[in-house]
């Protein structure tokens, strides 16, 4: 078996190879063993177990309801995905010949999952990896000066959403509701500044950390999605082509600035690129997989792919 390591040593995801376990015989298992599995994601970043008998949305919805619970839906999400139940999603249903870049999900929000749970009811033709790369190992790698700044001024994450008719998701698929008053009551509560525009637009500006602590251990991680957000991750074109399109940044689909409202370099946007994609890497997706990821230790993407694929996820707090 091949193991994927970090340039730290640490097997990224840790590779658990069972023998074709049925799902209740694998809940058994992952119930007896949890505090194992439970340091070794803290250790990891991401665990995976191959040798699980996962074949439809059914059955992998009653083996992570069985060994998690908490489950969180994917209101204010910023990806285009299909919601199969009340806790499970297909992976973000993207341009199958793009790059999706890494990131910690809902990074830019008041609230995210702790846990996500992936399988691949069917691996692509070729590409289609869902990449993984330490947040730690991000941190450590990254120029100083970005990390200083991004902590010392913060991070505005800005979304303009359509009611319907427009680039991008509107306000209806983001937060799973035609109700303006239960979008508002929902910003509210999580501390989301909007403001109703032309059309039946929706312009929200989020303000985030973009570097934490980890939850339970204390360790300091790049937490955010700022190279996401910037236009600059679809290539330098496209953001020429959103320039003529929208005028000043503010009215992009997504934008990112500092927390202070200073604009982030294009250079800067490139570097981080270009350091993430230095510690991402790809392990190969086959049936029969469970992946489980530290959202905050672990960022997560998408190659390109050819083919047909279906990834599933579910989130936890």
């Amino acid at each position: 078996m091949t193991k994927l390591t970090s340039s730290t040593g640490r097997a990224l995801p840790f590779t658990v190879q069972l023998n074709e376990l049925t799902p209740d015989r694998f809940i058994d298992y992952y119930q007896s063993d949890r505090q194992f599995i439970d340091n070794m994601l803290l250790v990891s970043g991401a665990v995976k177990f191959s040798g699980v008998e996962i074949n439809t949305p059914t059955v992998f919805e009653h083996i992570v309801h069985s060994i998690s619970n908490k489950f969180l839906n994917y209101v204010d999400g910023n990806s285009p995905r299909v919601k199969l139940s009340d806790s499970v999603y297909t992976s973000t249903e993207y341009d199958q010949s793009q790059v999706i870049t890494m990131h910690n999900e809902l990074s830019y929000s008041a609230k995210w999952p702790n846990k996500l749970f992936f399988t691949c009811l069917t691996p692509a033709e070729s590409g289609g990896e869902t990449l993984l790369a330490d947040s730690r190992e991000i941190l450590q790698a990254m120029n100083k000066d970005i990390v200083d700044e991004i902590e010392a001024r913060g991070l505005l994450y800005i979304r303009n959403l359509h009611g319907g008719d427009g680039m991008g998701p509107s306000w209806q698929d983001t937060f799973e509701t035609t109700d303006k008053q239960e979008l508002e009551t929902y910003c509210k509560k999580h501390n989301i500044s909007f403001e109703w525009t032309d059309q039946d637009s929706l312009r929200l500006k989020q303000s985030a950390r973009g570097i934490i602590s980890h939850r339970s251990t204390g360790e300091k991680v790049w937490f955010n999605q700022a190279d996401q957000f910037h236009p600059l991750h679809l290539g330098r074109e496209m953001v020429e082509v959103l320039e003529l399109m929208y005028g000043t940044p503010e009215y992009f689909p997504m934008y990112v600035s500092y927390g202070d409202g200073k604009e982030i370099s294009v250079d800067t946007v490139q570097e981080i690129l270009q350091t993430i994609a230095g510690v991402t890497l790809a392990p190969v997706w086959k049936k029969n997989e469970l992946l489980v990821i530290d959202n905050e230790l672990a960022a997560h993407g998408r190659n390109p792919f050819t083919g047909d694929r279906k990834v599933l996820v579910a989130m936890t707090e």
